[in-house]
């Protein structure tokens, strides 16, 4: 399960707006914790109105730099990330999880790889970015990259920067959905824009890999149309701000109880629960420590295995098929259609 260390926070940038990076004072005793590899996330946990918030976020740090760091864009009515953005200061303690996560990139030299992002998106893919540039000269990494305007961008000074002193391997193509920027491209990241930039711009480009960062809608129509461009499906990783109720599998969930069992650390906790509800927020209820991030289904913080039983999730962009096959669940998304169910958090 996830563990937590209390770290001080080194440094706060902001970066627009509506977004801050939070960067953490690593003590030397636990730099061993907090190695990564680029693209991965670590959960932030801290008390906002006397209650326990968790939330997920993916370093935009290189892995080589002995740095953690994240970046939080303000959301309306966003409890921890308002908070982030307007209470928090340098000097102020944050529970931090160890990085996990499997929405990486480790760079093999001479490869040459493509990014597309949108607003915060950019956090996992700026990760990569860096440990590219920080492989060798012969690897390479082109970026989409949408906002409404410059002055929205996360990390645009840092990104000109980088593109200007790494002119032979960074590459990087802005596209403002509100703003005419001469030597940019306009609207939004769509079909259009995706077969401009493959079929036009980088038609030379074997790319060994695509890396995708956003919204839902803007992940679907560029994955459609790189497998269009002959993309292979293991070729194209994403990672989602949200995803979507698989509505098929919500139409499994019934009224019902369901007696559950839950291992973790070795201890087992039984108890029963509504087949409506999720198994992590009954889990928790009941006072076990189950590890948990966004409760969204768009991390890999609370999965768990069952072991006997059934259950059926409403929503998932983490797991393979493969992974489904043996059992795996994200418990946040999990409901139990069975009488009984027992569930490993241990066997993961």
């Amino acid at each position: 399960m996830s563990q937590f260390y209390p770290l001080k926070i080194k440094e706060i940038i902001r970066e627009t707006a509506a977004a801050v990076s939070l960067v953490f004072d690593i003590p030397t005793t636990l730099q061993g914790e907090f190695g990564f590899v680029a693209g991965q996330y670590i959960t932030l946990k801290a008390t906002i109105n006397n209650e326990e918030v968790r939330r997920a976020y993916s370093l935009s740090s290189s892995p080589k730099s002995n740095e953690i760091k994240v970046s939080v864009k303000a959301v309306e009515n966003g409890t921890f990330s308002v908070f982030a953005n307007e209470k928090l200061t340098a000097g102020d303690t944050l529970e931090v999880s160890k990085p996990e996560g499997k929405f990486v990139l480790e760079p093999v030299s001479g490869a040459n790889y493509i990014g597309f992002a949108a607003g915060s998106g950019i956090t996992p893919i700026m990760s990569m970015i860096k440990s590219v540039l920080e492989t060798d000269e012969q690897t390479t990494f082109t970026l989409i990259y949408g906002n409404k305007s410059q002055e929205d961008t996360i990390f645009f000074e840092e990104l000109n920067e980088l593109q200007e002193k790494y002119s032979k391997q960074l590459f990087v193509n802005y596209v403002f959905s509100r703003e005419n920027v001469e030597g940019n491209v306009f609207g939004r990241i769509d079909k259009a824009h995706v077969n401009y930039f493959i079929k036009n711009i980088y038609k030379e480009t074997s790319f060994e890999k695509a890396f995708l960062c956003g919204p839902e809608e803007m992940i679907k129509i560029a994955s459609a149309t790189l497998s269009e461009n002959g993309f292979a499906e293991d070729a194209i990783s994403y990672e989602l701000f949200t995803a979507s109720i698989d509505e098929e599998a919500a139409s499994q969930v019934k009224e019902g109880q369901t007696e559950v069992t839950v291992l973790l650390d070795d201890e087992t906790t039984t108890f029963t629960m509504s087949q409506t509800a999720d198994i992590l927020s009954e889990s928790l209820r009941h006072k076990i420590d189950a590890p948990y991030s966004c409760q969204g289904g768009v991390c890999s913080s609370c999965i768990a295995k069952v072991t006997d039983g059934k259950a059926v999730m409403v929503k998932n962009q983490i797991l393979t098929d493969e992974e489904l096959e043996e059992g795996y669940i994200l418990t946040c998304q999990a409901h139990p259609t069975t009488p009984t169910i027992t569930v490993d958090f241990d066997d993961v």
